[in-house]
């Protein structure tokens, strides 16, 4: 995928200066024949129409078939009669989770307005110019039953065939104890604070202090270094304070104090300490202030791989969770991210205690920065995938409005999502309100406002066999 990603990133720029070129000459050719106003005009509505319609990163062709095989799926062919989704089975639904199989073609608009599909008035947006399968996630709840019906409609695109269901029957995860790894303040909250919220006891473990790229703190009158400091000490202040928004106790809020951007270097050279790239410290006890459990690496609070896989095993054990909330190690990009969950592998490995599953999230996306696609408040679309080879299984946790509230001001309390946008992405957003039809909610201007605080959360379980 890396390998395609890269040549669609240089098809993509190799026509961009094609098509700019041909704009320079035919600008210059109508400007010389038929108006000099023409020089100034034509390129900016070039610029304008970029920015509203073809300025989203798409690393894959929106022709392509997502590919996806289904774990312990029940599976079912459904029917599409007078706007209603039907299916022949009645018994699917006792499922806690339905993922439904669509091959989804765009109308010609549908390369300049979102196209999308709603079922039972739940909205799920796709790309523009989509012709291809693609899957939606469902909660089953009581207005949602296919034996009579869900009402569907689509909006600039049409449906070829008939979908396909895939339901899962997973266990309550919601019912058991969850300790969520948070590599980052902020990634808990993004992927589970409904999760979290419900759960009946919840730990939540934050690897790092969040300290870099703080350009935005300089405005303060520091330096490089000093808005390091400064925005790792409230990114570490937001770790333990904000879940409490979530009802989770102070006793079970943990930082670890590691260094951001530093996790896969630890990994790689587990022995040796790795500080901050941009403040120098390196000392982890400076971010455990308010840590109310006591770690192995407190001792020495040296930044190394070989004490925060300590860490974890200790936490693991102390708190014995049931289910383990944790960043997909394949899907989400970022490198500390994929590098927390190799931790976590790590510590089970050396840990007495055995959760009974793993749920992945991934809070960034290779391919596609708009994942998931469509507005605030409505349904998730699974990733885009393209691996033939594996095998997935799903749950989806319908999250009711008045939590997703309440997750939109747990974002809106976190510092690093309070950076104000810069004015060419606020003009684009203006550009593409006015001619794409696009929206944003009004709870804060960071794209995770949008991607969020959603209907439901999604998670990938990886269930972990006994010792």
């Amino acid at each position: 995928m890396k390998q395609e990603k890269q040549q669609l990133l240089k098809q993509h720029r190799r026509k961009k200066r094609v098509l700019l070129g041909c704009l320079l000459l035919a600008t210059l050719m109508l400007g010389a024949l038929v108006s000099w106003w023409l020089i100034l005009a034509l390129p900016l509505a070039a610029w304008m129409a970029h920015e509203a319609w073809f300025s989203d990163h798409l690393f894959y062709r929106a022709k392509s078939n997502y590919d996806y095989h289904f774990d312990a799926a029940r599976e079912t062919e459904l029917a599409i009669c007078q706007g209603k989704l039907l299916a022949h089975e009645p018994e699917v639904g006792d499922a806690d989770t339905w993922i439904i199989e669509f091959h989804v073609k765009g109308s010609w608009l549908s390369h300049f307005i979102d196209p999308y599909l709603k079922i039972s008035g739940e909205r799920f947006d796709f790309e523009h110019g989509v012709d291809g399968r693609r899957f939606v996630s469902l909660s089953p709840r009581g207005e949602h039953s296919l034996s009579a019906g869900l009402p569907l409609e689509t909006r600039h695109c049409r449906i070829i065939g008939n979908p396909r269901l895939h339901a899962f029957n997973n266990p309550p995860y919601a019912e058991k104890r969850v300790l969520i790894i948070a590599p980052h303040a902020d990634d808990a909250e993004l992927a589970a604070f409904g999760l979290y919220r419900q759960a009946p006891e919840a730990m939540i473990v934050t690897l790092t202090q969040g300290e870099i790229e703080a350009e935005d703190y300089e405005r303060h009158g520091l330096d490089k270094t000093q808005a390091g400091i400064l925005k790792g000490r409230l990114r570490t202040w937001d770790s333990m304070a904000i879940p409490l928004w979530g009802n989770v106790p102070q006793a079970n809020c943990v930082q670890l104090g590691y260094y951001c951007m530093q996790l896969k270097a630890m990994h790689d050279n587990p022995e040796q300490s790795h500080g901050s790239k941009l403040t120098g410290h390196s000392d982890t006890r400076e971010a455990r202030l308010w840590n109310q459990r006591a770690l192995p690496s407190d001792l020495d609070g040296a930044p190394t791989w070989k004490n925060l896989v300590s860490d974890l095993v200790t936490l693991l054990e102390t708190f014995q969770p049931e289910v383990v909330v944790t960043p997909h190690p394949r899907i989400d990009p970022h490198p500390d991210h994929q590098a927390a969950t190799q931790a976590l592998d790590a510590a089970l490995e050396q840990s007495s205690h055995r959760p009974m599953a793993l749920l992945c999230y991934a809070n960034h996306l290779h391919d596609n920065d708009r994942w998931p696609m469509g507005p605030a408040g409505e349904g998730i679309g699974l990733p885009p995938s393209f691996d033939s080879t594996s095998t997935a299984t799903f749950w989806s946790f319908p999250i009711p409005p008045e939590v997703q509230r309440d997750k939109a001001m747990a974002l809106a309390m976190q510092h690093d999502l309070q950076t104000p946008l810069p004015w060419k992405k606020r003009l684009r957003r203006h550009l593409q309100y006015w001619l794409a039809g696009r929206t944003w909610p009004q709870t804060g201007d960071s794209e995770f406002f949008r991607k969020a605080v959603r209907s439901t959360e999604l998670f990938h379980i990886r269930k972990l066999t006994s010792q």
